[in-house]
């Protein structure tokens, strides 16, 4: 399915798939019940829904297990991409063993460190590389995607030997802005900035 999804779009869908999940007794689903359920509007999902193949019904909306195949699809669940994180302190081990990555046909399978201390090992199976091997494991490994966690004063750098290597895709956990090509994409994370945002609104 080739379909122009807005990134504002895509970024609900996991929440959408994770409620469908919760609830894959009830054979059919709203969007106001999904609405309802996930504090939003009716009218956003119903947009958001309009993008996937899934078409809802009158009266009953859509056939929960039809909705939860059709979003996957989006997401490309039912696919494969393999990505790797670079900077392997707390974090990156943290991600590194984590096993959800799978539920949404992502593997993760290697790290990379510029520390000889925390190289040439393997954790929960997955070997952690020098930064010196970047260019070949990523080839070897057919990554797509990548997960830095590094210092903010490497992350650019180190963004542009992803890019080099061929990764189209970077979530990056650095508080600093990646500049990036056409045609490589970034989302950030600022774990520090959502939680004041929250603090900020707790009266």
């Amino acid at each position: 399915m080739e379909r122009n999804i807005p990134q504002i779009s895509l970024q609900r869908m996991p929440l959408y798939l994770n409620f469908l999940k919760g609830t894959a007794d009830r054979k059919y689903v709203s969007s106001r019940h999904i609405a309802e359920a996930l504090g939003l509007g009716e009218v956003l999902v119903r947009k958001d829904l309009a993008y996937t193949s899934a078409n809802g019904r009158p009266r009953v909306g859509y056939v929960t297990e039809e909705l939860v195949s059709a979003i996957e699809e989006c997401l490309c669940c039912n696919g494969r991409r393999n990505a790797v994180i670079v900077g392997f302190g707390a974090l990156g081990k943290a991600l590194l063993g984590y096993d959800g990555f799978i539920h949404y046909g992502i593997e993760m399978v290697a790290a990379f460190d510029n520390n000889p201390a925390r190289t040439g090992v393997l954790h929960s199976g997955k070997p952690v590389y020098a930064m010196g091997e970047l260019s070949v494991k990523i080839k070897e490994h057919g990554a797509e995607l990548a997960v830095v966690c590094v210092p903010a004063g490497a992350a650019q750098e180190v963004c542009g030997l992803l890019i080099d290597c061929g990764i189209k895709a970077v979530l990056n956990f650095a508080p600093v802005t990646l500049k990036v090509p056409d045609g490589v994409q970034v989302i950030q994370i600022d774990v520090a900035a959502n939680l004041a945002i929250l603090s900020s609104s707790i009266k």
